[in-house]
């Protein structure tokens, strides 16, 4: 315990944000499924998503990557009685524009845009959605550097048009128009993005990627199944939701990103100047009322330090920090210890 103690001024004390960045690779063929009977894919009874494991997904050792569902608008053209789960594929897409685009003046549900401008525009009122688990997008994905391989045209069993989608120029020119935060414009390609070009949105802080379905053309379901001729439109109306997301997981070539974590810190400046803590409290210090570490009583006092406590104003110890070997102080020393607290 500490007997004396030095109070840290506004000078001393100061604050810096790191953005810390992972790559993440996601190959096509975990996407797909890796294992037999695909046994990293994981469908739910009440048919809304389906999860994608990097393992088969009752091994310990699986990690959750992402969620697949699909929706339509309520004004959209498939939405009728005639379509399979038709109020779940509503209530997917309003629950996503909810969350991620918000409401209206009039209280409405506004729906997804294409360019980002709420205002007018193109809607994206049938799509895909890619929800990354937290363990991959961090704290979010890193502008501008999103990037989704997927084929386009043919058929899952022999796609024929690899488009890479991506969030290009969004480091510089994303919206901030969402209740969820920071998005991004996916376009299909860096030569010509404008504000028809666009194929999705990426939700940069809520890790979530919407792809419209007309990006789409030719057959959508998974290879062999009947829908395997079927366009994205028949197979979003007229099957489950998991065979939506069947058909999106079989097109996938690649999807990598960067994420960020965002580290917060406080570092103090613990400032010993000539005349401060020349001298130890550990009882070992002394002995017979002679320091130990003095060879001769005319020496300069002279101490070591290894640890720096943090007190609170009313000396209660919040923190320690400990120095990697010991510092010899003496009066004829100033030392300035920088001790970094990270949150």
């Amino acid at each position: 315990m500490a007997t004396t103690f030095k109070t840290l001024t506004n000078n001393d004390v100061t604050s810096t944000r790191t953005l810390l960045h992972e790559a993440i690779p996601i190959t096509g063929t975990i996407v797909s499924g890796t294992y037999a009977g695909d046994g990293n894919i994981k469908n739910y009874s009440h048919g809304m998503f389906q999860s994608v494991y990097d393992y088969p997904f009752l091994s310990s050792s699986a990690n959750h990557i992402f969620d697949l569902t699909a929706g339509y608008s309520a004004t959209s053209a498939l939405s009728g009685a005639a379509s399979v789960l038709n109020s779940k594929k509503i209530n997917i897409y309003n629950q996503m524009a909810q969350v991620l685009v918000g409401y209206d003046t009039n209280g409405d549900i506004q729906e997804f845009d294409q360019n980002g401008d709420l205002t007018e525009g193109n809607k994206i009122q049938e799509a895909v959605f890619i929800n990354f688990a937290r363990l991959l997008t961090k704290d979010e994905v890193k502008k501008g550097s999103f990037e989704l391989k997927v084929y386009t045209d043919g058929t899952p069993v022999t796609p024929t048009t690899l488009a890479t989608i991506s969030d290009y120029g969004a480091a510089n020119a994303y919206k901030i128009n969402s209740p969820a935060g920071e998005y991004g414009i996916l376009y299909t390609s860096s030569a010509t993005p404008n504000a028809t070009s666009g194929v999705g949105l990426l939700y940069y802080q809520a890790g979530v990627a919407i792809l419209t379905g007309s990006v789409f053309i030719g057959g959508f379901g998974a290879p062999l199944a009947v829908y395997d001729t079927a366009s994205f439109d028949a197979v979003l109306s007229a099957s489950f939701i998991t065979s939506s997301a069947d058909g999106l997981r079989n097109r996938v070539n690649n999807i990598q990103f960067n994420n960020t974590t965002e580290l917060n810190s406080t570092i103090y400046f613990c400032r010993a100047n000539h005349n401060d803590f020349n001298y130890s409290s550990n009882p070992t210090y002394m002995s017979a009322s002679k320091i130990q570490v003095k060879n001769n009583s005319s020496d300069s006092p002279v101490s070591y330090i290894t640890t720096v406590g943090m007190y609170s104003a009313d000396n209660e110890l919040l923190a320690v920090a400990k120095l990697s070997e010991p510092i010899k102080k003496t009066p004829e020393t100033e030392l300035t210890l920088r001790v970094r607290l990270d949150y």
